[in-house]
């Protein structure tokens, strides 16, 4: 599928992968509207690219519905999603003092990760169908999971099967869409140079570089930027998990 003059959306946009992916699709042509929570850092990352901001909580039909609507009318239907919407916080299933992890924030983490992910597909993918294909295909999809997926840490479980959800959702969606040409892919990356490990110390942010293979460093945001533009070229990528990792496997801890 070609990029240039297609509206796509990205959820997550304002920071991170997601604003990295949006840099990219913006960069190659396309209208982007960026779906995120963060409504100053969405703002500022919209006007710098000049593409438009939606407040959309992921996990909720009637914000995502409505932000699919006023996206639709200021691009017309998207033909690209990419879900980098998420969060991760750390939790052991039995903590301090022998307590119990928390089942609110197992259930949280699911339902913006995994159920989010799904909502978005779900409602993208129903306008999408609608129109005509171009090329062979309408459309693209790209899923964020993580290594964490299948190489949990420790304080990782609700972080862990929320992405393990995410890959395992990947081929029957793509079987589910492919009577519609709309492919559906996901990333699994490893450790990146996100908002949150740029807060971490940098003898941590070295120490965690150091544990990748090769190339021995973090991710660069910008080259899971890369690899969205790939997949949304090339029309044979479709119902597959890509880890982006440098061949690392984690730790237990």
């Amino acid at each position: 599928m070609h990029i240039r003059d297609v509206a796509a959306i990205v959820t997550g946009g304002a920071s991170g992968l997601g604003k990295a992916t949006a840099e990219m699709l913006t960069a190659q042509g396309a209208k982007v509207a960026i779906f995120d929570l963060n409504e100053d850092a969405g703002r500022a990352t919209a006007q710098a690219l000049g593409g438009i901001y939606v407040a959309v909580d992921v996990a909720d039909e009637n914000s995502v519905a409505a932000g699919l609507e006023t996206a639709e009318q200021a691009h017309g239907v998207a033909r690209i999603l990419v879900n980098c919407a998420g969060i991760a916080p750390a939790a052991k299933t039995v903590g301090k003092e022998n307590l119990p992890h928390p089942l609110d924030m197992f259930a949280r983490t699911v339902t913006i990760n995994l159920i989010g992910s799904f909502n978005m597909i779900a409602q993208f993918s129903a306008r999408l169908a609608a129109l005509d294909a171009v090329d062979g295909e309408r459309g693209v999809i790209v899923n964020t999971a993580s290594v964490a997926a299948y190489d949990g840490q420790m304080g990782q479980a609700a972080y862990a099967a929320s992405k393990g959800g995410v890959v395992g959702m990947t081929l029957p969606i793509a079987r589910d869409l492919a009577s519609h040409q709309i492919r559906v892919m996901t990333i699994a990356p490893g450790i990146f140079l996100t908002p949150m490990v740029e807060g971490f110390p940098q003898h941590v942010q070295d120490a965690l570089g150091a544990m990748v293979p090769h190339p021995s460093r973090l991710g660069r945001p910008a080259e899971y930027a890369q690899l969205v533009e790939s997949i949304v070229c090339n029309p044979m990528l479709n119902g597959e998990v890509i880890r982006l990792d440098g061949a690392i496997r984690m730790a237990a801890r």
